[in-house]
Protein backbone atom coordinates (compact mmCIF):
# COMPACT_ATOMS: atom_id res chain seq x y z
CA UNK A 1 0.00 0.00 0.00
CA UNK A 2 1.03 3.50 -0.73
CA UNK A 3 0.08 6.38 1.30
CA UNK A 4 1.56 9.68 -0.30
CA UNK A 5 1.03 9.93 -3.75
CA UNK A 6 -1.52 8.81 -6.00
CA UNK A 7 -0.64 7.91 -9.23
CA UNK A 8 0.49 9.87 -11.77
CA UNK A 9 -2.88 11.06 -14.46
CA UNK A 10 -1.97 10.14 -18.16
CA UNK A 11 -2.64 12.55 -21.05
CA UNK A 12 -4.31 9.35 -22.76
CA UNK A 13 -6.51 8.50 -20.13
CA UNK A 14 -10.57 7.77 -20.35
CA UNK A 15 -12.18 9.71 -17.05
CA UNK A 16 -15.48 9.77 -15.63
CA UNK A 17 -15.84 12.20 -12.45
CA UNK A 18 -19.60 11.32 -10.30
CA UNK A 19 -20.52 13.50 -7.35
CA UNK A 20 -22.03 11.43 -5.35
CA UNK A 21 -25.22 11.76 -2.92
CA UNK A 22 -24.91 11.92 1.21
CA UNK A 23 -26.82 9.34 1.96
CA UNK A 24 -26.64 5.13 1.43
CA UNK A 25 -27.62 5.00 -2.23
CA UNK A 26 -23.79 6.25 -2.64
CA UNK A 27 -22.62 2.76 -3.05
CA UNK A 28 -24.84 1.87 -5.74
CA UNK A 29 -25.13 5.04 -8.10
CA UNK A 30 -20.98 4.81 -7.75
CA UNK A 31 -21.50 0.70 -9.54
CA UNK A 32 -23.92 1.99 -12.01
CA UNK A 33 -21.55 4.42 -12.89
CA UNK A 34 -18.21 2.55 -13.06
CA UNK A 35 -20.26 -0.09 -14.49
CA UNK A 36 -21.70 2.20 -17.01
CA UNK A 37 -18.39 4.08 -18.21
CA UNK A 38 -15.93 0.71 -18.33
CA UNK A 39 -18.40 -0.80 -20.73
CA UNK A 40 -18.67 1.99 -22.67
CA UNK A 41 -15.04 2.06 -22.82
CA UNK A 42 -14.79 -1.21 -23.83
CA UNK A 43 -14.20 -3.58 -21.04
CA UNK A 44 -15.27 -6.66 -20.95
CA UNK A 45 -18.14 -7.46 -18.45
CA UNK A 46 -16.29 -10.34 -17.36
CA UNK A 47 -13.61 -8.35 -16.23
CA UNK A 48 -16.09 -5.95 -13.90
CA UNK A 49 -16.83 -7.65 -10.51
CA UNK A 50 -13.56 -6.95 -8.82
CA UNK A 51 -13.91 -3.32 -9.83
CA UNK A 52 -17.46 -3.28 -8.69
CA UNK A 53 -16.82 -4.74 -5.18
CA UNK A 54 -13.63 -2.29 -4.60
CA UNK A 55 -15.58 0.77 -5.96
CA UNK A 56 -19.08 -0.40 -3.22
CA UNK A 57 -15.92 -0.61 -0.36
CA UNK A 58 -14.26 2.46 -1.02
CA UNK A 59 -17.55 4.12 -1.24
CA UNK A 60 -19.04 2.72 1.72
CA UNK A 61 -16.14 3.35 4.09
CA UNK A 62 -16.28 6.81 3.01
CA UNK A 63 -19.78 7.58 3.90
CA UNK A 64 -19.18 5.53 7.06
CA UNK A 65 -15.81 6.15 8.34
CA UNK A 66 -14.99 9.83 6.26
CA UNK A 67 -17.61 12.72 6.67
CA UNK A 68 -19.41 11.74 3.69
CA UNK A 69 -18.74 10.44 0.05
CA UNK A 70 -17.87 14.04 -1.87
CA UNK A 71 -17.33 12.20 -5.66
CA UNK A 72 -16.12 9.28 -7.52
CA UNK A 73 -12.74 9.72 -9.97
CA UNK A 74 -12.17 7.15 -12.35
CA UNK A 75 -9.26 7.47 -15.00
CA UNK A 76 -8.54 4.54 -17.35
CA UNK A 77 -5.86 3.79 -19.90
CA UNK A 78 -3.00 2.04 -20.91
CA UNK A 79 -4.79 -1.17 -19.47
CA UNK A 80 -4.78 0.63 -15.74
CA UNK A 81 -7.43 1.51 -13.86
CA UNK A 82 -7.62 4.32 -10.77
CA UNK A 83 -10.49 4.34 -8.81
CA UNK A 84 -10.24 7.76 -6.29
CA UNK A 85 -13.07 8.32 -3.47
CA UNK A 86 -12.93 11.76 -2.21
CA UNK A 87 -14.55 12.12 1.36
CA UNK A 88 -14.57 15.25 3.49
CA UNK A 89 -13.30 13.44 6.69
CA UNK A 90 -9.90 13.69 8.29
CA UNK A 91 -9.16 10.73 9.78
CA UNK A 92 -7.29 8.09 7.58
CA UNK A 93 -7.96 4.80 6.48
CA UNK A 94 -6.40 2.05 8.60
CA UNK A 95 -5.81 -1.58 7.28
CA UNK A 96 -6.77 -3.97 9.87
CA UNK A 97 -7.21 -7.96 10.30
CA UNK A 98 -10.50 -8.40 11.10
CA UNK A 99 -11.55 -10.71 14.14
CA UNK A 100 -13.38 -13.92 12.59
CA UNK A 101 -16.32 -12.86 14.71
CA UNK A 102 -17.12 -9.29 13.27
CA UNK A 103 -19.37 -9.35 10.57
CA UNK A 104 -17.74 -6.47 9.19
CA UNK A 105 -14.37 -4.07 8.42
CA UNK A 106 -13.14 -6.21 5.70
CA UNK A 107 -13.65 -3.19 2.97
CA UNK A 108 -10.05 -1.89 2.83
CA UNK A 109 -8.65 -5.90 3.31
CA UNK A 110 -10.85 -6.67 0.28
CA UNK A 111 -9.45 -3.38 -1.41
CA UNK A 112 -6.16 -4.65 -0.83
CA UNK A 113 -6.79 -8.05 -2.20
CA UNK A 114 -8.53 -7.01 -5.50
CA UNK A 115 -6.23 -4.23 -6.76
CA UNK A 116 -2.72 -4.12 -7.47
CA UNK A 117 -2.14 -0.89 -5.27
CA UNK A 118 -4.16 0.66 -3.25
CA UNK A 119 -3.24 4.50 -1.38
CA UNK A 120 -4.35 7.46 0.60
CA UNK A 121 -3.86 10.91 0.23
CA UNK A 122 -4.70 14.08 2.05
CA UNK A 123 -6.48 16.94 -0.02
CA UNK A 124 -7.55 20.64 0.66
CA UNK A 125 -11.31 19.36 2.48
CA UNK A 126 -10.77 16.07 2.99
CA UNK A 127 -8.46 12.87 1.11
CA UNK A 128 -9.02 10.62 -1.51
CA UNK A 129 -8.73 6.72 -1.22
CA UNK A 130 -7.75 5.60 -4.59
CA UNK A 131 -7.32 1.69 -6.01
CA UNK A 132 -5.33 1.01 -8.84
CA UNK A 133 -6.40 -2.16 -11.07
CA UNK A 134 -4.86 -3.89 -14.33
CA UNK A 135 -7.84 -4.21 -17.20
CA UNK A 136 -6.46 -4.81 -20.26
CA UNK A 137 -7.33 -2.64 -23.26
CA UNK A 138 -10.17 -4.19 -25.13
Amino acid sequence: MTTSRMPQRTAAATSLRVLLPADVTAPALARHEVRTALLRFGVPERQLEDVLLATSELVTNAFEHGERPQRLELEYGDGRLTLRVHDTGRMLPELRAPSPAEARSRGLVLVQALSLDWGFERCPGGKYVWAVFRLPEA
